[in-house]
């Protein structure tokens, strides 16, 4: 199947999605990090605002902005931190509405590969933070098939089906990113892999979580006809991992960067 475009208009349909997943992996990711308290924070394609939760309940900002292009995402996000001190609102990553060095923490989680313009868009992540500030991220490691979604994506090989190609796969490994960063003249560049599970309480709340209409694997599924629905989710039924008392727990990975804007 041809690579295609994704785009997350329904915050409630991608926080069933990605929501426990992003918790789970934006953790890890923040120990890692290790953000000192009190810094102006911008977080690039911030989504439903999971991960913008929880920055401000782990790092104590001085200031936060979030961005998205999504209209529905931003407006998912406004409603989740209602009150708290973040400013939401919609900008391109290409093209960001900030001053240079105005921010100290730039990241960016599980988005990276879905910006168009990547290296565009990293130089602009860069433009806006301070010399000495850090530029950092994380994005599925689509490249090796690890992604969350690999179970569905094994599947659907098992049943001669190739799955869709995902936007900005290339540059998900581990190798594209740090060659990404270092194209901007990014410094001290560091890279890791990063490993989380989680649990579904039965495949049935797998299956209708993971193949919503707006990604390319839920688009690919309702291409196929009910007996090859069928059969796919007999395939994807076989390699998920399952208690005796029919929950689902499986694990995937995600690639990390960090580095510092030079002196």
């Amino acid at each position: 199947m041809a690579a295609t475009t994704v785009s997350f208009e329904d915050g409630s349909a991608y926080e069933r999605f990605m929501g426990r997943w992003s918790r789970a992996i934006g953790q890890q990711f923040l120990h890692w990090l290790e953000p000192e308290p009190g810094c102006r924070w911008l977080e690039i394609g911030c989504g439903t605002g999971i991960f913008t939760e929880l920055l401000l309940d782990a790092v104590a900002p001085e200031s936060l902005v979030a961005v998205d292009p999504a209209v529905a995402q931003i407006e998912y996000a406004r409603q989740r931190l209602a009150g708290r001190v973040a400013d939401i609102r919609i900008a391109d990553a290409q093209n960001l509405p900030f001053s240079q060095g105005e921010f100290d923490f730039i990241v960016s989680a599980l988005a990276l590969n879905f910006i168009p313009e990547r290296q565009r868009a990293a130089g602009e992540m860069r433009r806006v933070c301070r010399q000495g500030g850090w530029v950092a991220g994380y994005v599925w490691d689509f490249a090796g098939e690890r992604s969350s979604g690999w179970p569905l994506r094994s599947g659907f090989r098992k049943i001669g089906v190739e799955p869709p190609q995902i936007p900005g796969a290339e540059v998900t490994s581990m190798e594209a990113l740090k060659r990404l960063f270092a194209q901007v003249g990014l410094q001290q560049v560091e890279v890791r892999s990063v490993e989380v599970g989680v649990e579904f309480a039965n495949f049935e709340e797998y299956w209708r979580s993971q193949t919503p209409a707006f990604t390319p694997q839920g688009k690919a599924v309702l291409e196929l006809t009910p007996s090859q629905r069928e059969v796919l989710i007999d395939a994807v039924r076989a390699v998920l991992p399952t208690t005796s008392d029919g929950r689902v727990f499986y694990s995937a990975h995600a690639n990390a960067i960090k580095s510092r804007c030079p002196e």
